[in-house]
């Protein structure tokens, strides 16, 4: 008799749905492996149905420690492509200090293309195959970079800081770049990063941010590309100096009364138009600003200025016009103004200050240089830097302090100063000292010079109740110090004396 037997199985799919389930919530780690399979078979003879369950298999899935691939995009200041990549390099360096010096390159596990894969052997991603560290870029990979970092050598454990840094070719007009990247959490394969711009640049060419934080998924970066804060910081990298400012004088030494001419020139040097140009210039002590005087040019051709001052600085805004593209040989702003030297000059240094401020148009990132210094040598000329002293040793018959008609001089009396100089009044009691020295300066009368007489009490003012005096004697200026004395026979008691006011 012919039998035939009629065969079903049905394969329970449990493994691969946990494995799905593991990849949507990777904080369950080493989910079990639970399969079963039945069957049924009908014999043709007799139309009996047989059925079973088979035995349960049960394992435990080990995860995969897959390399997690930080990867992005190396762009121009813009967002663009850059025109040549060719010795661009990018690589994750140890932190030396918090300002960003780097130490050795990150040690990274090695790869090899997928047609290279073998045992032991890794795959790597596009374009860093080989997870090179640094990376030399190549046009034909549009500014892209990656890095493979391997969690089983804990680079991606919490509190692991890098720094990315992006070195420009020797003779390039772009300057680097420096990033930290820190792991700051890790919750099974969702990793959460901070990204802090350590060269004073915005991370981004879009949002102009700084510093970004950030999370990721690792669970199946090596199938689906996931990256470690790069992609996501369209890190850009702009001109070494975007700005360029240079001051100069028409002289190099004045005196008081002199007109200074100071030159600024300033000078686009980015791929780009810089708007709204704004100079900001710090005159020298006792130089001042000759109204009307400024003057610009761009190209050869006046453009309208607004100026402003406040106290001692002035502002210059370019009004409505742009510093074009350096590529363009009218990339130069030239401006003149006056200033006047006066008296106060010869207590300054003479040294003038200036910085420039713009907007770039490509990514709206404020640029700056400066300070740009000049310095103008200030001469007394008929002028003098000292100042000279006079005054009266008299006979104060009233206490004041002031020498009335009837109050005569005394002569032959001895001043002396704080550095030593000796004076002697006149037959009329009057004194006078020329090429003083500027400043705080101390005189004091030598009552010995004056027989019979002692220091007369002043009534008015305490500080006049000694016998040496303080004035301050400003460059070129005139300062008056008297002496008042009584007859010691008449002189009043020390109790008299407390009671002056």
């Amino acid at each position: 008799m012919h039998r035939s037997l009629k065969l079903t199985a049905t394969l329970l799919l449990g493994a691969s749905q946990l494995l799905e389930s593991a990849l949507a919530q990777p904080v369950i780690l080493n989910p079990p492996i639970q399969n079963t399979a039945n069957y049924t078979y009908t014999e043709p003879a007799t139309g009996n149905v047989f059925f079973g369950v088979s035995q349960t298999l049960q394992d435990q899935l080990v995860p995969s420690q897959p390399l997690i691939d930080p990867f992005g995009r190396l762009t121009n200041c813009d967002g663009g492509l850059l025109p040549n990549y060719t010795g661009f390099s990018v690589g994750l360096y140890e932190p030396l200090n918090a300002v960003g010096d780097i130490g050795a390159p990150i040690s990274l596990t090695a790869t090899v293309p997928p047609n290279q894969a073998g045992a032991n052997k890794s795959v790597g991603i596009e374009p860093n195959f080989f997870n090179a560290n640094p990376f030399f870029l190549t046009n034909s990979d549009q500014g892209k970079y990656s890095f493979l970092l391997d969690p089983n050598r804990g680079q991606v454990s919490v509190g692991s800081q890098y720094i990315l840094a992006v070195k420009p070719p020797a003779n390039s007009s772009l300057g680097g770049r420096r990033i930290r990247i820190v792991i700051t959490a890790r919750n099974g394969n969702i990793l959460s990063y901070s990204a802090t711009s350590l060269d004073g640049n915005p991370i981004s060419s879009t949002n102009g941010q700084n510093s970004i934080n950030g999370t990721f998924n690792i669970g199946n970066a090596e199938a689906e590309g996931l990256s470690l804060a790069i992609v996501n910081l369209n890190l850009s990298i702009c001109d070494a100096q975007s700005i360029q400012i240079l001051k100069t004088g028409d002289r190099a030494a004045a005196q008081p009364g002199d007109v200074v001419v100071y030159r600024l020139a300033v000078k686009n040097l980015a791929n780009t138009e810089i708007r709204l140009p704004e100079i900001r210039d710090d005159l020298p002590v006792g130089f001042q600003y000759v109204n009307n005087s400024v003057r610009a040019e761009l190209g050869g051709a006046s453009v309208p200025i607004a100026v402003s001052q406040n106290g001692r600085t002035l502002t210059f805004q370019i009004q409505n016009t742009a510093l074009p593209r350096a590529i363009v040989n009218s990339a130069v702003l030239n401006l003149v103004y006056a200033a006047q030297v006066t008296n106060d000059a010869l207590r300054g240094n003479g040294i003038n200050r200036a910085t420039v401020s713009g907007i770039r148009l490509d990514n709206q990132q404020v640029v700056r240089d400066g300070p740009a210094s000049y310095r103008i040598r200030v001469q007394p000329g008929i002028l003098s830097d000292c100042g000279t002293l006079i005054g009266r040793v008299f006979v104060d018959k009233n206490f004041d302090g002031e020498q009335q008609p009837g109050e005569p001089g005394m002569p032959n009396a001895v001043i002396y100063m704080d550095d030593g100089t000796r004076i002697v009044t006149d037959a009329n009691g009057f004194y006078s000292l020329s090429n003083v020295l500027a400043g705080s300066r101390t005189l004091a009368i030598d009552l010995t010079s004056t027989p019979g007489y002692t220091l007369a009490p002043n009534l008015y003012f305490i500080e006049r109740n000694s016998q040496s005096r303080l004035v301050r004697l400003a460059p070129g200026s005139l300062g008056r110090v008297n002496f008042a004395v009584t007859p010691a026979a008449r002189g009043v008691n020390s109790s008299q004396q407390g009671g002056a006011k």
